[in-house]
């Protein structure tokens, strides 16, 4: 009987150990790396200070890490013999951004810390930062994730979502990750600070009859019927460089660039979120807050899955 008890004390102990250990924490590294968020922090500024853009980049590019396989940093692995690269699939290709910024913090954090920070965290708090430094929202990024030591272009063509998407689709999506409808419009409202392809709204502007028609027309003068695939518009006419809740003004008339983004006011079960954020930004900015700390939760590798990358393109 002793044995039998001292064994269930034993897995009870190691079953709250693990448990412990991968948990994310906002003092993960307050001991082993305590001026981590610092070097990033400074690195991520540096980046915005020099592209405005960036900020908007680097929120996306940890929206499309978790989005496939979990807030694992396997978008930024590199193409292997033995690694196929999310870099080129889907919505990646040509489109995601601010691979050398992640790269340059991690760079900085390695001469501190050596094999201590994940680039599954940089990216993190990379995207935290970014939204403070253009007058987004901040919030406790919970830290301990591990990188991947593999990656999935198929599930970066299959589970992010498309510009195209309806609104039961996109909703569909993001509760297949454990968001909400709510933390979905939230989280649009980054669009503030994005850009779009022409190729990706070429077919809203000159065909679509729920868009704006004065709109409409600007956005055909650098986006004609052919030609011009990679012309550049910001998603937010009016404030293009600033994180507030325009976006959502644009979409209430009509003038939501990405067809994906204007389903999220057409009539459906998202109309009164728009609405909502759009005359009370402060409940905008507490709700991305949420909902950013919300997706950094999705399937992290913790304790002793995965790896600590020494270099965020390559696994060691």
């Amino acid at each position: 009987m002793a044995v039998k008890v001292a064994a269930a004390f034993i897995f009870m102990l190691f079953f709250l150990t693990t448990a412990c250990q991968a948990k994310l924490s906002s003092t993960f590294y307050h001991k082993s790396c305590p001026n981590a968020e610092s070097a990033i922090r400074t690195a991520i500024r540096t980046a915005i200070a020099r592209e405005r853009r960036m900020a908007a980049s680097l929120i996306r590019l940890h929206f499309h890490d978790c989005f496939v396989q979990g807030c694992d940093a396997s978008i930024l692995l590199d193409e292997t013999s033995s690694i196929k690269s999310e870099k080129t699939a889907g919505a990646n290709k040509n489109s995601a951004r601010g691979y050398e910024v992640i790269d340059k913090a991690k760079a900085e954090v390695e001469k501190i810390c050596p094999g201590v920070v994940s680039c599954a965290d940089i990216i993190a708090v990379a995207a935290r930062d970014a939204s403070a430094y253009v007058g987004g929202p901040s919030w406790a990024v919970k830290l301990g994730r591990r990188d991947s030591t593999t990656a999935s272009p198929t599930l970066a063509i299959t589970e992010l979502p498309a510009f195209s998407d309806d609104l039961g689709r996109l909703i569909s999506r993001f509760q297949q990750k454990g968001l909400t409808a709510r933390d979905m419009v939230a989280l649009s409202g980054s669009h503030s600070l994005g850009q779009a392809q022409c190729f990706t709204f070429r077919d809203r502007i000159h065909s679509d009859n729920n868009i704006d028609a004065g709109f409409a027309s600007t956005r055909k003068r650098r986006c004609p019927l052919v030609g011009s695939d990679s012309t550049l518009a910001p998603l937010d006419l009016v404030t293009p460089n600033s994180f507030d809740n325009n976006y959502f003004k644009n979409l209430m008339q009509k003038k939501g660039l990405l067809q994906s983004d204007q389903e999220l006011f057409s009539g459906g079960s998202t109309d009164s979120i728009v609405s909502e954020y759009s005359r009370n930004p402060a409940k905008f900015s507490s709700d991305f807050a949420s909902a950013m700390i919300k997706m950094g939760d999705i399937s992290p590798l913790t304790g002793t899955a995965g790896q600590i990358r020494r270099i965020c393109s390559a696994v060691n």
